[in-house]
């Protein structure tokens, strides 16, 4: 399915299991939210549904939207945004974000090596189905790859800045987090790292802070739909330059998900967790102690975790692409 087909043709979805899978969906898209360096935009870009994602939030945008919501037309304004659609996939996304970020939190401190294995064979495994998604490679698809991955390192690269707590600039930070978050490759949270909002949210959402979540809230509102305008006008004009973009910012982002780091420099942000401010890639050691370093073949297992995840996603997805194809008219025997 792709954007321009969206809001007159939505995809059918009339089993219940068509939205357990969306919710799901969601669900995974909200696993990747919560790690800084993953971008819940990847995991709808492998699962089929990123620009049914983005064809559906941009019509929000639209004046046809408005209009039929002022009429009374409530189910002519629903069909047109894929409401349902995007309702199921928003309660996953937050049913996830709400559940995981406690355990993600403490990978993160406990076993970072591994969480980040893990990630980093999912994005290595998700970088190579995504560049299936061009139709064909050109010298143009080539430089907007390179023009993708040369962004998504500089980004990643980016020293952590101390932010104000204010109203104004939450809903700043949940505006450019959101647009980060649909964008594969490039990770919302992270993006909440760089603006020094990333512990202070997750605290918020442990301590059930719902005043602040709603003012990013408002402003990650504002910000998808707008941002959905774009991205929806750059899929319909120049889809495989877009696409080969955006697998660009993926390439990009495994610099920031490479699991072995030494922290060069650190701060205390508002909240008193430290905060890695500069660190550096290393290669891991092979002995530890004198006796092979055992971290390795557990972060190659996490790592290929990752890829198999990927790949059995994709299958399915493919799946289930089929299954809701309308079977082709067979010519008759002769």
């Amino acid at each position: 399915m792709t954007i321009d087909t969206l809001p007159e043709k939505p995809r059918t979805r009339t089993k219940l299991g068509d939205y357990a899978g969306v919710l799901l969906s969601g669900f995974a898209m909200g696993s990747a939210d919560v790690v800084p360096g993953v971008s819940g935009g990847t995991i709808a870009f492998i699962l089929g549904i990123y620009e049914e994602l983005i064809g559906s939030i941009r019509m929000v945008g639209q004046p046809v939207f408005w209009r039929a919501l002022l009429r009374g037309e409530w189910r002519a304004a629903m069909r047109l945004v894929n409401a349902l659609f995007l309702v199921v996939l928003g309660a996953g996304i937050v049913g996830a974000i709400f559940l995981l970020a406690p355990g993600i939190e403490w990978m993160l401190i406990n076993q970072p090596v591994l969480i980040w294995s893990f990630f980093f064979g999912l994005v290595l495994a998700s970088i190579v189905i995504v560049s299936t998604r061009i139709r064909r490679w050109s010298a143009s698809r080539f430089i907007a790859l390179f023009l993708g991955t040369a962004v998504a390192y500089w980004v990643v690269g980016l020293v952590p800045v101390q932010t104000p707590d204010t109203w104004w600039f939450l809903m700043l930070s949940g505006a450019i987090a959101i647009c980060a978050m649909i964008l594969p490759g490039i990770s919302g949270s992270f993006i909440m790292v760089l603006l020094g909002k990333y512990h202070f949210f997750i605290n918020a959402i442990n301590e059930r802070d719902f005043a602040s979540l709603a003012f990013a809230a408002v402003g990650a509102a504002i910000g998808l739909v707008t941002f959905a305008q774009v991205l929806s006008w750059l899929f319909r004009r120049y889809h495989d330059i877009t696409v080969a973009t955006l697998a660009g910012f993926m390439i990009g982002s495994l610099r920031e998900i490479w699991p072995w780091k030494e922290t060069l420099e650190s701060v205390v942000d508002p909240v008193g967790e430290i905060v890695p401010l500069v660190d550096r890639n290393i290669l891991p050691a092979l002995m530890v102690n004198g006796a092979f370093n055992a971290e390795i073949p557990l972060s190659a297992g996490a790592a290929l975790l990752g890829i198999i995840l990927v790949i059995g996603i994709e299958r399915i997805a493919q799946m289930r692409t089929r299954a809701a194809e309308p079977p082709t008219d067979q010519p008759a025997a002769a």
